[in-house]
């Protein structure tokens, strides 16, 4: 069981880092992509939604399908049509042809996000913050190499479609890891009366925090570059890496304290705290000051989505499939509702504006937090 544990987690860690670099690669070749095929922030808002609803549909479908198929199956597929995706990314002659490559890339992702947060909830039946925020460290390690390996390889005239090539070969070996280890089925008997999931208030209520906490989240990570454009490229890439860099220590630091704490109490205060360095790292006039800041908002942003995923397993131990499924659904809808208007509202009333509300996003993520313990004490 142990050395079970120790496989499924290796390949749970690379699977995340190769989701979390390669989300971060179009946000990182931002610049190249707009001038390539002569677009503006609004058809980046575009790609950026078509992105998160396709990411939407991977992870809600893949859950479903687990508790049909098995994860083994729906797992090799899905880093099998990421990396598939991403090749299609780098060759697509085309706009149009550009967005449609995003949904198979999209589509495995999705399903790569949920599916494996839906695993470690089966394997880490205890310390499950631990376990998380672990898996999650290592999402932001990748998306943290990104944006420092990406800029300073274009700006030594590396063509972009090369770096997004590289990023989908990994994904074959990890298809193939999913194909041949002994992955727990995930599968879920239908008519259960005892393992009944519906749509009770509790469930919905994390789905709108993590919705929203996401929508911050992605947010800021998409537009971080734009936001910096008076900065040279090297300058806003690297202040992008330290945004993540902040957001791996900080589930690095809630991975050896989230469950000595409340989990969800514990991202109630963290979600508070991003919320308040990212109002600041708008408002400051100094340029070093708002960097460090976005690294502060990183280090807060960290744990909320592991603890979220957390208190899910808390509540629904036996529906681990389609619980995860279920909010990585919900947490990309943040990424399909705010992100992309963020670009519309760069060339209205500007990108601080943008980011502003990104902040607004977190405070509600908070109560909808603070709602569900309520709602859980009047339960019992």
């Amino acid at each position: 069981m142990v050395r079970r544990r120790g496989v499924l987690g290796l390949l749970g860690y690379g699977s995340f880092i190769l989701i979390g670099w390669s989300g971060l690669l179009v946000p990182s070749l931002i610049r190249s992509i707009e001038h390539d095929f002569a677009q503006t922030d609004a058809g980046l808002g575009l790609f950026y939604f078509v992105s998160a609803v396709v990411y939407a549909s991977g992870s809600l479908g893949g859950g479903l399908a687990t508790e049909r198929l098995g994860r083994r199956a729906v797992l090799t597929l899905a880093a099998l049509l990421h990396g598939l995706g991403l090749v299609a990314l780098a060759i697509a002659p085309s706009w149009p042809l550009f967005l449609l490559a995003a949904v198979p890339s999209n589509l495995g992702a999705g399903a790569i996000d949920g599916g494996v947060n839906g695993l470690f909830l089966d394997v880490y039946r205890t310390g499950r913050g631990r376990a998380l925020n672990l898996l999650h460290l290592f999402f932001a390690l990748g998306a943290l190499i990104a944006p420092l390996v990406v800029g300073r390889l274009v700006e030594a005239g590396v063509a972009w479609q090369v770096v997004v090539v590289a990023a989908a070969l990994p994904l074959f070996a990890v298809a193939l890891g999913f194909a041949i280890s002994d992955v727990p089925s995930g599968r879920h008997k239908r008519g259960d009366a005892r393992t009944r999931l519906g749509l009770q208030l509790p469930l919905i209520l994390l789905a709108v925090a993590v919705c929203f906490y996401v929508a911050a989240e992605v947010g800021v990570s998409a537009w971080l570059v734009r936001f910096l454009e008076s900065a040279p490229l090297s300058v806003a890439t690297s202040a992008l890496s330290l945004f993540w860099a902040g957001l791996m220590l900080g589930r690095l630091v809630s991975a050896r304290f989230g469950d000595v704490f409340d989990h969800r109490r514990f991202a109630i205060v963290a979600t508070a705290v991003a919320s308040v360095a990212l109002v600041l790292a708008v408002v400051v006039p100094s340029l070093p000051a708002s960097i460090a800041l976005f690294g502060v908002v990183g280090f807060a942003f960290g744990p909320i989505y592991p603890m979220i995923m957390a208190v899910a397993g808390d509540l629904f131990p036996d529906r681990s499939a389609a619980v995860s499924g279920f909010l990585g659904a919900s947490a990309i809808s943040g990424a399909i509702l705010y992100p992309p208007v963020m670009g519309f509202l760069s060339v209205t009333v500007g990108l601080g504006w943008a980011m502003l509300g990104a902040a607004a996003l977190g405070i509600g993520s908070a109560g909808a937090l603070l709602v569900v313990g309520r709602r859980k004490r009047g339960t019992t």
